[in-house]
């Protein structure tokens, strides 16, 4: 499996950036595509998912300000935060999780993406 997150950046507060997480092909089918991050000495926190069907979660945090789309068929989800707040500052991960075609789990994690807000 590779998982690529990616759109990172520096941002000013109220600003915007767009994250993407592409899965490779493969063995296995695909239930959820998630975004966590992680702050400097915290463990990582949800951040909101998409599941087979299309249905969305968000954390409060993030609500109103953050939408995620993407189809877990096409194995793509992408992260547009508006708003963005200084503490909204992170490594921000993607997160598959689902089945292999021989029955075992999937649940596999990308490398990060630095997320920068200015104040």
């Amino acid at each position: 499996v590779q998982l690529q997150a990616s759109g990172g950046g520096l941002v000013q507060a109220g600003g915007s950036l767009r994250l993407t997480c592409t899965a490779s092909s493969g063995p296995f089918t695909i239930d959820t595509i998630g975004w966590y991050r992680q702050f400097p000495g915290a463990q990582r926190e949800f951040v909101a998912d998409v599941v087979r069907g299309g249905s969305t979660r968000y954390s409060n945090s993030v609500k109103g300000r953050f939408t995620i789309s993407g189809d877990t068929a096409l194995r793509t989800s992408y992260l547009q935060m508006n708003n963005l707040k200084p503490e909204d500052a992170a490594i921000y991960y993607c997160n598959i999780d689902g089945d292999y075609d021989d029955g075992t789990v999937l649940d596999y994690w990308g490398q990060g993406t630095q997320v920068t807000v200015s104040s």
